[in-house]
């Protein structure tokens, strides 16, 4: 048997049931599993010293759209909102391929990874050039992240009315065709899965409705989840009542979008109405208030969700609208915008700490993950509160206010990915190399 101690850690933060802190306790790794946490754990494997530092549940990352790594700061998109941006982009995007793809996941989960983040999303809705779903898991299985694919989809292009240009888009009959092929290869359904896909139509401005509905009933018949982009701001909405006479929230559960089975992206503009509706259907939230922020989109009623009911997780939203990857830095802006538009005690750390963790995985539907007990997954972030950014820090758990933003170590599946801040399963400076060459192809 495959074990790892982690020893003497100066805080535990569990995320479990009773939301228990320990302090200079241990943690005992079996088989990719937490076996036993308490004082003075033994084991014949490797040590891992925690002495001075935090440790916590990995962090879980719920909307993602990693090819747009090679897309940062791209001048002409700026400072535009959110459909001049994406008009803006997505005649670069056309130019991608598989090379593309697997690069853009590697880097920006690389990226994800040294911020602490065990488990991630990601919305891939376009596939130019030969480009699949398969290129993105592939290259999560090499860095060695538990990966939540979906398999999204443009079929409405300009010439009918839609965002996208005609290039990127693709017929509905094959979108569900792939849908099919790229769950029958892939797709986990047992606890522990470092795979599982979900079907993920880019957004009601970009498919039909008949997609929207058939994609549904495919979902649940496959036994996977459903994702998409909703009430992201208000040229979102003014679309959602112009074309289809109603708001996002209505629209969503016309075609079975609602669900514990579904988590929608953003939702910054959903009204009290919707919020009630998601809260009582189980539906779960992708809040990017980086990529919000970003864009101009504005605040998501996060405070107003949770005290409803509503499950509410984290994404850090594309790197072309974010411009960054980094989960521990969106849980703090997500603590701090609550706190501007709601007051100084409108969110606690802990509690944006909680929705990173906790909250991402039950969004994903893992609670095998995103807390630290015996049986549960051994994805365990571990973060040095010894350096700069903590000093002088008179509560060394409340890691948004004053710490770090990068992990020590990262442990996913018991495996060790990043030791002593590097990643430790790929060549990153190679890999950082591929990507400045693509993305200087892709400039010309």
């Amino acid at each position: 048997m495959a074990e790892t101690l982690i020893r003497r850690a100066g805080t535990i933060l569990t995320m479990d049931d009773a939301r228990q802190e320990l302090s200079r306790a241990d943690i005992l790794i079996r088989d990719g599993v937490i076996a036993e946490i308490g004082e003075g754990l033994t084991t014949t494997g490797e040590t891992v010293d925690a002495r001075g530092c935090v440790v916590t549940p990995g962090l879980v990352n719920t909307h993602h759209h990693l090819y747009q790594t090679l897309t940062r700061a791209v001048p002409g998109g700026q400072d535009a909102l959110l459909f001049g941006w994406l008009r803006t982009l997505y005649p670069i995007w056309a130019r991608f391929g598989p090379e593309e793809m697997r690069v853009s996941a590697l880097t920006g989960l690389a990226e994800l990874a040294l911020s602490g983040c065990t488990m991630s999303s990601d919305h891939l809705y376009l596939y130019p050039n030969g480009a699949r779903l398969d290129d993105t898991i592939d290259a999560a299985r090499e860095i060695g992240l538990r990966f939540h694919p979906t398999r999204g989809a443009m079929s409405i292009g300009e010439s009918d009315g839609g965002l996208p240009p005609d290039v990127l888009v693709e017929a509905e009959a094959a979108i569900l065709e792939d849908c099919v092929r790229v769950i029958d290869a892939h797709h986990d359904a047992s606890e522990g899965a470092m795979v599982r896909v979900g079907i993920a139509p880019c957004s009601p401005f970009s498919v039909s409705r008949d997609l929207m509905r058939e994609a549904a009933l495919l979902a649940r018949d496959k036994g996977v989840m459903l994702h998409t982009h909703l009430a992201e701001n208000d040229e979102d909405i003014a679309y959602s009542q112009a074309r289809f006479g109603c708001r996002p929230g209505q629209y969503a559960e016309d075609l079975g979008w609602t669900g514990q089975d579904v988590w929608h992206a953003h939702c910054v503009k959903l009204d009290g109405a919707e919020i009630d509706l998601f809260a009582r259907s189980r539906t779960g939230i992708a809040h990017c208030p980086c990529s919000n922020c970003r864009l101009g989109s504005g605040i998501a009623p996060v405070r107003a969700m949770r005290d409803a009911g509503v499950k509410v997780a984290l994404g850090v939203d594309g790197s072309a609208s974010n411009d960054s990857g980094n989960l521990v830095a969106e849980a703090r802006q997500a603590m701090l915008l609550q706190r501007v538009a709601r007051g100084a005690d409108a969110m606690s750390a802990r509690e944006a700490l909680e929705i990173a963790t906790r909250g991402g995985a039950d969004v994903l539907g893992r609670p095998d993950t995103g807390r630290l007990a015996p049986g549960k997954r051994a994805d365990i972030a571990i973060w040095d509160v010894s350096g700069v950014e903590s000093a002088g820090s008179w509560d060394p758990a409340a890691l948004l206010l004053a710490g770090p933003t990068q992990v020590r170590h990262l442990f996913v599946e018991g495996r060790q990915v990043v030791r002593d801040f590097h990643v430790t399963t790929i060549d990153l400076p190679r890999v950082l190399e591929d990507q400045r060459r693509l993305a200087r192809r892709l400039m010309t």
